[in-house]
């Protein structure tokens, strides 16, 4: 039986919201090991000018811990 932790990240990105979910798992995947899910919970953005200019994604991940 495998334990499963799950952490709550947000990634940030000027470029879409999938580059910013791609932002999230990939800093994530800096110092966590062993990840095996992630959890879109939300996307959000910052506005200036009626423009987009940063995407934000919510995003949960989920990953197994070694005893």
């Amino acid at each position: 039986m495998s334990i499963v932790k799950v952490i709550e990240v947000i990634g940030e990105s000027e470029k879409d919201w999938n580059d910013a979910i791609n932002t999230a798992l990939t800093d994530a995947a800096k110092t966590v090991n062993n990840i095996v899910g992630i959890d879109i919970i939300g996307m959000s953005g910052t506005v200036e000018n009626n423009k987009i200019v940063e995407y934000k994604a919510n995003v949960k991940i989920a990953f197994v811990v070694k005893r």
